[in-house]
């Protein structure tokens, strides 16, 4: 899809089905009404399948189980009976990278050779896991590493949830029958901010979250999920009540004419038909405040009058502003902004009585900070001509 203003409100993507027409159906990422009724096709008996989907969804997602035959509160002849017919199949870690600031990269390999990258950042008390929803991305925003990747398809519900997985079993974090429980979360937050945009995609995520988001399983609540969306207008409303979760919007421009270049997106729904639709969605969802992601370009979008339009902007909506320094990369058309600039520019929002943190870039030296990440097949060495030739930007990068 371009993102042109002809283009329409959510992409035909494939999505790899769950299973093959014949062979085992993966349970990963199933809903538990999905499981009930897989379950019964397969030939649990009606009356017992909301008992099954119950002890099989605790063990696949409390204790992290694969194998069947370790499901030992079930009959050894209905063990086999899954087997026959199921799998319980995680995307596959190509790379580990371990950054020196502790954050770590996971490449993951999902059905059709494809890859994606996964991204844990351990902080005091916590950790956030960035996960991605598509293989690539469609938006082209121009100072993004992953929108110079083409879109290929979206990820299934599946390969989202195996995305948490595979970092749980990294940390360590399945609890072990038998030993003390500990309450400690290394990873305590999910944020959709990996590749892709999560909302052209919406079933997939939605019912990945309502996987990581059930009590008796990963048990995140929906207020430790951040789900950022460029702007795709029409579907906000709908993540609110159908998923819930925080939201994050990537803004990063005060006028239509700069947001235009940056995110491209914003030739759909411009910046007044966004701000209409975030209005909206603290009443919806009952959530505390919509972030506004906010990246720093030198010369671009950091002077003293952005920051004052975008206190105009964001008024009557309960919102923080992240501010984020530019992660270059390798081509990249833009300069992030000095750091007395930065700090000029939060100081302006914070007087206005807005939080306006200033995220510290993680991961930098592996390549897996905040619109750096790529599939590793994929990073082709553009020269930054090409680039901006691309993206439409030529002539913004300098002051």
């Amino acid at each position: 899809m371009s993102a042109d203003a002809d283009a329409p409100i959510t992409q035909d993507v494939v999505t790899i089905p769950r299973a093959l027409p014949e062979g085992p159906i993966n349970l990963v990422g199933l809903t538990r009404a999905q499981l009930r009724e897989v379950l019964v096709a397969s030939g649990t008996p009606e009356r017992q399948a909301n008992m099954r989907v119950g002890q099989i969804w605790q063990w696949i997602y409390h204790w992290g189980v694969r194998d069947f035959d370790a499901m030992t509160n079930l009959a050894k002849s209905y063990r086999t009976q899954l087997a026959e017919n199921f799998v319980i199949e995680l995307p596959r870690v190509v790379s580990r990278q371990v950054s020196a600031d502790g954050t770590r990269k996971y490449l993951v390999r999902i059905a059709g050779g494809h890859e994606v990258e996964t991204v844990y950042i351990p902080e005091e008390g916590r950790g956030t896991l960035c996960i991605s929803s598509q293989v690539g991305c469609t938006l082209t925003c121009s100072f993004c590493h992953t929108g110079t990747q083409k879109l290929v398809r979206n990820l299934t519900a599946a390969e989202i949830v195996g995305q948490v997985m595979v970092a749980r079993d990294d940390l360590g974090e399945w609890p072990v029958p038998g030993r003390p429980k500990d309450e400690t979360r290394l990873l305590s937050n999910i944020v959709l901010m990996g590749m892709g945009e999560p909302l052209y995609n919406f079933d997939n995520v939605r019912d990945a979250m309502k996987v990581v988001m059930d009590g008796e399983g990963i048990a995140l609540s929906r207020r430790r999920i951040t789900l950022s969306t460029s702007g795709v207008v029409p579907q906000i409303a709908r993540a609110a009540e159908e998923i819930g979760c925080m939201l994050a919007v990537s803004f990063h421009a005060t006028t239509n004419e700069v947001r235009d270049r940056l995110v491209p997106i914003n030739r759909r729904w411009n910046i007044e038909e966004l701000l209409d639709a975030l209005r909206a969605y603290p009443r919806l969802s009952n959530s505390e405040r919509i972030t506004f992601e906010y990246v720093m370009l030198d010369g671009v979008n950091d002077s003293d009058e952005d920051a004052r339009r975008l206190i105009r902007l964001i008024a009557g909506i309960p919102a923080k502003i992240n501010l984020i320094p530019f992660n270059e990369w390798p081509g990249a058309p833009y300069r992030r902004s000095p750091e007395k600039r930065i700090r000029a520019f939060a100081d302006i929002i914070y007087k206005a009585g807005y939080a306006s943190p200033i995220r510290t870039p993680r991961g930098e030296d592996i390549m897996a900070a905040c619109g750096q990440l790529k599939s590793a097949t994929e990073r082709a060495r553009k020269s930054r001509r090409e680039i901006e030739a691309e993206a439409g930007v030529t002539g913004l990068t300098s002051r």
